[in-house]
Order: structure tokens, then C-alpha cells, then sequence
């Protein structure tokens, strides 16, 4: 034994740890908070422990309040903490609408700017934050490479961010099961997509012209760090909902900053920015451009 964690031999399985205290719930509800601005609610509590429960299991069988003088005391195990609390649920072009009005509307008036104006008309940066395992950024890849092609003299940067290191491993290698590419426009799946075989059978993956184009980066929107400049589309969607209502101001905050003036800011179908309205008017529900 080693290090307070206790080895079960014999059958080769670890007891399940003692129940989680109400005092070490709010032990991990104000270091949750203090690290990503995320609260976690009473109702959250039986999410938590089925998470940090296989964490325990995986370092031989720890309690919940060893583990979290552990997580108070090691940086890398914090962000294992927060990567195993976060949820994950995306898809690709979900909210459709917002691609909708990208196509109808803000592609085509981008396309006039670009034949009218300079070279520097035709560059385009885009935050995807709280980008999960890649769907987001890429279904915004295979829309702007589209409709701006580098043939053309287009440049386009995403840049697509998580809090979790997990999660963004994964979207790194652009790969997902087959049964994903139900949520692609037919023409984007044929244009972009290649099917896997032998080995990768059953996948497919984002194609080189796809991944060229997607930059992927660990940032905690609780502090902001690491995000530079400017950009003309920040698409936040469904990761505010899990923010009490001071770091979620401040998260805005953070994300107006780097927004262009003539950007945009996608936030998902259940957030609003209620009592940030002196900084940004309504272009539709849920899209944002800055005042003035």
C-alpha cells in the first residue's frame, strides 16, 4: 500500500467506496466552481458519484474524501476531475437553423464583401468553445469550405476548445462511427467524409482538406486563458446551461471580447444573454452581433 490507496486482492474486485458525504459534496461543489465556474447542483450529486466512483475504482479504490484532497492538491488530477464530470452529448449540425442562416444569410453577404474588398476581406476566424469530440467545429469546416473555398483565396481558421483534454484527444483524430454521418447533408457527407475500411471499418473521418482547417486547444472558460484575437463567428452552444448566473456573465464577457464588431455569437436554443443586452443586440433567437 502506498500513497493512502488500498489494494483488494483475492477475487480481483474493489469494494465500492463509502457513500459521499454531504460535507464532502460541497468539497467538490466549490472546487468544481472555483476550477471551471461550473456548479453543481444537489440534483447533480448521484451524476457526480457515478463519475468520480470509476476514477476511484482506477486508482485502486480511494474514497470520495481522499480523492478530493487529492484533486485539491495536483493540478493534472483536478483537470481528471473535471474531465470526468463534464458531459458530452453533440452531434453534427445540431441546431440546424444556425447553419441555415449561415447559408441564406452570412455566407452570401461575406462572398460581396470578399469580391469587393482587399485580401484581408477573406480571412476567417471561428471559436468553437465547448467543442466536445469535434462535430461542431467540423460541420463548421465543411460549411465554410464550402461556401469560401481556399481556391477562391478564402482563409479560414477555427479554432475549437474544451475543457476537457479527454474529449479533445478524441476529436483530434476526426473519427467517429458510421452511424454519425446520418447527421450530414448529403453532399457535405460525399464531399468530405471518407468511409473507413478494413481495420476502421464501421468509421468515418474528416477529411485532410477538412482537418486543415481545425486547430484544437484546452481552455477553461472560467479563466480564459490561452484564446488570442479576434473573431467573426464565437459559436458557444449548450455550455453555459451549466454556469450559475456570475460565471456565466463572466464567460461572456470573456467571448464578446475576442468577438469582431461585425461577428456573430451562436448560443444554444436554451440560453440567452439576459442583462448583457447593453453589449449586443438580438440578430435572431439565440444569434448575437455587438452593439454599435
Amino acid at each position: 500500500m502506498s500513497d493512502g490507496i488500498r489494494e483488494e486482492r483475492g477475487a480481483g474486485l474493489l469494494p465500492e467506496p463509502s457513500p459521499l458525504t454531504d460535507k464532502e459534496f460541497t468539497g467538490y461543489q466549490r472546487l468544481v466552481y472555483r476550477e471551471a465556474g461550473i456548479w453543481l447542483s444537489p440534483a447533480k450529486r448521484a451524476l457526480l458519484v457515478g463519475r468520480v466512483s470509476r476514477r476511484l475504482r482506477e486508482l485502486g479504490g480511494l474514497s470520495f474524501g481522499a480523492y478530493l484532497r487529492k484533486a485539491e492538491e495536483d493540478a493534472e488530477e483536478r483537470v481528471r476531475l473535471l474531465d470526468a464530470i463534464c458531459t458530452h452529448e453533440t452531434h453534427f449540425f445540431r441546431e440546424p437553423k444556425h447553419f441555415e442562416f449561415l447559408e441564406r444569410e452570412v455566407l452570401p453577404r461575406w462572398r460581396e464583401r470578399g469580391d469587393t474588398g482587399s485580401g484581408e476581406g477573406r480571412r476567417v476566424r471561428v471559436w468553437s468553445a465547448g467543442c466536445s469530440t469535434g462535430e461542431e467545429p467540423f460541420s463548421l469546416a465543411m460549411v465554410l469550405r464550402h461556401h469560401l473555398p481556399p481556391e477562391e483565396g478564402w482563409g479560414i481558421q477555427i479554432q475549437a476548445t474544451d475543457l476537457s483534454t479527454r474529449v479533445l484527444e478524441r476529436a483530434r483524430q476526426a473519427l467517429w462511427p458510421l452511424e454519425k454521418s446520418e447527421e450530414i447533408p448529403r453532399h457535405y457527407l460525399r464531399a468530405y467524409m471518407l468511409r473507413g475500411t478494413g481495420s476502421q471499418e464501421g468509421r468515418m473521418k474528416a477529411g485532410p482538406e477538412l482537418r486543415e482547417l481545425v486547430r484544437f486547444q484546452r481552455v477553461n472558460l472560467n479563466d480564459g486563458q490561452g484564446v488570442v484575437g479576434r473573431f467573426e463567428l464565437i459559436f458557444c452552444r449548450n455550455v453555459l446551461i451549466y454556469f450559475d448566473a456570475a460565471s456565466k456573465e463572466r464567460a461572456v464577457e470573456r467571448l464578446l471580447n475576442h468577438l469582431s464588431p461585425n461577428g456573430l455569437l451562436f448560443l444554444g436554443h436554451s440560453e440567452s444573454l439576459s442583462g448583457l443586452g447593453w453589449r449586443v443586440r438580438t440578430v435572431m433567437p439565440t444569434v448575437y452581433a455587438p452593439r454599435g
